[in-house]
């Protein structure tokens, strides 16, 4: 439960497009007002344990969503497939959810889904 994204995310590739002093990655799904694009936002959206008869749950599985934003199309995408890779290095399942283009921001969003096992 609360998987630790953030130390996954916080890469020298990722911080090439997000900086480092302060870096632009957000918990909870949401960035402060007036954050300059691009950044990422990620929040965890499901939860369940591996339930079993012979004891307690011997581990959890929890479905992180991260969200990529930019102001452009290219440039999100760029960052969608290396955090598409730092996950498939990390063997960690995880999909494409949807690509949008926010009505209000005007900014392009990317949304990946990523499912953590963590044992007790």
């Amino acid at each position: 439960m609360l998987p630790k994204i953030f130390p996954i995310l916080n890469t020298p590739e990722i911080q090439a497009f997000v900086g480092s002093d302060p870096v632009r990655i957000f918990d909870f799904g949401i960035a402060p007002q007036g954050t300059e694009a691009p950044y990422i936002a990620f929040n965890q959206v499901a939860d369940s344990p591996y339930d079993q008869l012979s004891g307690a749950a011997c581990a959890d599985l929890s479905t992180m969503q991260i969200d990529i934003y930019s102001k452009g199309r290219e440039e999100v995408r760029e960052m969608a497939v290396i955090v598409k890779s730092i996950f498939d290095k990390k063997l960690m399942c995880n999909r494409l959810v949807f690509q949008t283009r926010e009505t209000d921001t005007l900014l392009y969003r990317i949304c990946i889904e990523v499912d953590v096992i963590e044992t007790s």
